[in-house]
This record gives structure tokens, C-alpha cells and sequence, in this order.
């Protein structure tokens, strides 16, 4: 059972968009998750939405162009992404036993994408396998993007992982840490309570990439 579950129930889908939609209504922009992902990768990239929850980030993604698969263990969070976007693929999975094959998608992502707190809400003791999952599920040179909360201000829990101990699981996963940022508008990190940390697999890239530094007005 994950933290996020213990927390909602698994029931919160409906309730959690409608938070979304009222910031939208109101003029806050709600995507810039998906626009800090697409300064990362070419036009057309695989990316993966690990954690895709109600589909927000995803659904932008791939009005942009971009080739997503959306996997969450919370039923009630997909249930809301297929209505909204029935064209997409939307996974139930478990990221700490993800595996692209057994859902019939091929690996090699371009990008692995993981907002909304993830880590932080996972089952505990389960960090380490996650990173190693979606770290597999890259290509080399793929970029495991994370953000999420640090302290209890940013947090709907107690803290669950330090950054230490997630660069130590991506390092151990063949992840190198590329940059590390405050805000998903790409504000310098300054040891504050929310992180979004960008990492590489180690390996050849098989095509040119984008800069690994997002670049926001």
C-alpha cells in the first residue's frame, strides 16, 4: 500500500481534477510540468508520465506532439485520465514492479516524467526499486526527471526521502544527476523544501538531444 493510497483511499480522482480545473479557470498555469519535459526533448520524443494521476501532465504532453504512456496505481486518478483523453494510454500499474513488456509497450523512453510527489508517496522502502524501474525503462542518455517535496510545507505527509537518498538510488539505478532546479519554471535550486531534479541514464545516445538545461521565460 502505497502512502498516497493510506492518504485517499485510492478515491480522490474527481476531487483532485476539479482542484486542477478551478486554478485553470481562475488563470493559473497548471502546465508547467509539461513545459519544463518538452525543453528536455525533441519534438515527437517517448515519454513516459510515471505517477500520471489524472493525467494533466500527459495530456498536455502529447497535445504538444510528444509519444506518452501514462502508468498510476491509483484507479480512481485513471479512471478521470481515460475520460478526459480516451485516445491516450493509461497503464494500472505498480511502478515498483513496472515493466513496459508485460503492458505491451516498448521501452527505451526518452523521458521519464514523475510530478504530483511521487517518490515521496510511495510505499516505503520502495524508492530504491522505483528509480531502478524507471531507469530501465530509458533509453541511454534518457533523462528520469522528479519532482517533489522535501519537508512538511510541501509535503501532504511526512517527509519520505531526502535528495541524498534519491541521488544515491539513481546513481545505483546508472542514473547521473544532470541539473537540479527550485521550481518547474526552472528557478536555481537553493536547498529549499521542493526539488525537481533532472537525471541521465549513462550510456550512448542513440539520437541528438535538447539541451538538459530547460531555458523559461
Amino acid at each position: 500500500m502505497s502512502r498516497w493510497n493510506d492518504l485517499t483511499g485510492a478515491t480522490s480522482g474527481e476531487e483532485y481534477a476539479a482542484r486542477f480545473a478551478a486554478l485553470a479557470r481562475g488563470g493559473e498555469d497548471v502546465h508547467g510540468e509539461a513545459r519544463f519535459c518538452a525543453a528536455l526533448v525533441p519534438d515527437g520524443a517517448r515519454v513516459l508520465d510515471a505517477g500520471c494521476g489524472t493525467g494533466r501532465v500527459m495530456i498536455r504532453l502529447a497535445e504538444l506532439g510528444y509519444d506518452c504512456v501514462g502508468v498510476d496505481l491509483d484507479a480512481s486518478m485513471l479512471a478521470v485520465a481515460r475520460e478526459q483523453a480516451p485516445h491516450l494510454p493509461w497503464f494500472h500499474a505498480d511502478l515498483a514492479a513496472f515493466e513496459p513488456a508485460r503492458l505491451g509497450v516498448a521501452g527505451d523512453f526518452d523521458l521519464v516524467v514523475a510530478a504530483g510527489n511521487i517518490f515521496p508517496l510511495l510505499a516505503p522502502g520502495t524508492e530504491a526499486a522505483v528509480v531502478g524501474r524507471l531507469s530501465a525503462a530509458l533509453r541511454p542518455g534518457g533523462l528520469l526527471v522528479a519532482g517533489f517535496g522535501l519537508d512538511r510545507a510541501h509535503l501532504p505527509v511526512p517527509p519520505g526521502i531526502t535528495l541524498p537518498e534519491y541521488d544515491d538510488h539513481c546513481a545505483a539505478a546508472g542514473l547521473t544527476l544532470v541539473d537540479r532546479f527550485a521550481t518547474w519554471d526552472a528557478a536555481p535550486y537553493d536547498g529549499g523544501g521542493y526539488a525537481v531534479s533532472v537525471h541521465r541514464r549513462r550510456g550512448t545516445p542513440d539520437h541528438p538531444e535538447h539541451a538538459a538545461h530547460p531555458e523559461h521565460p
